[in-house]
């Protein structure tokens, strides 16, 4: 089916993430060895130290943990998104390696549909993939079209990709450190922001909580902790997960 769906998957993460922050934290401040220092952490409950670490703003601990996500069904519009987060490296399913051509079944490029649209019903999410048949076509138009003078099929897949949609479906695979993590977090968990952002946001925070629960509950939007910046225009809502 050409619709694809959000998937938010973990693929690696640092080992014993909130050990790592306490003994990096730690290290600025004592005379023992790291050997010692790690023998100490080990059998110490860490969650208070890091309660701490995070209300004093000693943030820089945290940047030796990182998460490796693996996303699919998304659209190019959230890609253009998230890759505005520029502390982070990405790898991106690309549009002139990977053609969209249609083949025997006719099928269109896999595409994300708006919710707001679902809501009008099942006659206007008709009409939205009609549309996209109709893309599908201009695509497969130029692709032929360019096939007949150009000599590689890279070079007709990066000019025929030029007539796809935002909602084409995107896959990629990125790393963010701990940090940078919490600044995606504030950003994207806000109610206000964009509703396919947010989503992959949402699944995102509820892995992290998984790989280290008592680092990742002190992230999230501000309205969280009861300090949300949004001013006037902040939405009332209430919390983000």
């Amino acid at each position: 089916m050409p619709q694809s769906n959000l998937k938010v998957s973990i693929v690696e993460h640092t080992p014993n993430p909130e050990n790592i922050v306490a003994l990096a934290a730690k290290m600025c401040y004592s005379k023992c060895s790291v050997d010692e220092l790690r023998d100490k952490i080990s059998k110490n409950d860490q969650r208070d130290f890091i309660k701490k670490l995070i209300s004093m703003g000693h943030l820089t601990p945290i940047e030796h943990v990182s998460i490796t996500y693996a996303v699919e069904g998304v659209s190019r519009a959230l890609l253009a998104q998230i890759t505005r987060h520029r502390i982070a490296t990405f790898c991106v399913k690309s549009q002139r390696y990977v053609g969209e051509r249609s083949g025997p079944s006719k099928e269109t490029f896999n595409y994300i549909v708006p919710p707001s649209i679902k809501k009008l019903g099942d006659k206007y999410v008709r009409v939205f993939d009609e549309q996209m048949k109709t893309i599908q076509g201009f695509y497969d138009f130029w692709h032929d079209k360019l096939g007949e003078s150009e000599k590689t099929i890279e070079t007709q897949n990066e000019d025929a990709r030029f007539v796809l949609p935002n909602a084409a479906e995107t896959k990629f695979v990125f790393t963010m450190n701990a940090r940078e993590l919490f600044h995606f977090f504030s950003l994207r968990l806000c109610m206000r922001a964009q509703w396919e952002i947010r989503a992959m946001a949402a699944k995102m925070y509820k892995l992290a909580l998984g790989v280290a629960p008592v680092l990742f509950s002190y992230a999230g939007a501000p309205c969280k902790f009861g300090n949300c910046k949004e001013g006037t225009l902040k939405c009332k809502k209430g919390t983000t997960p």
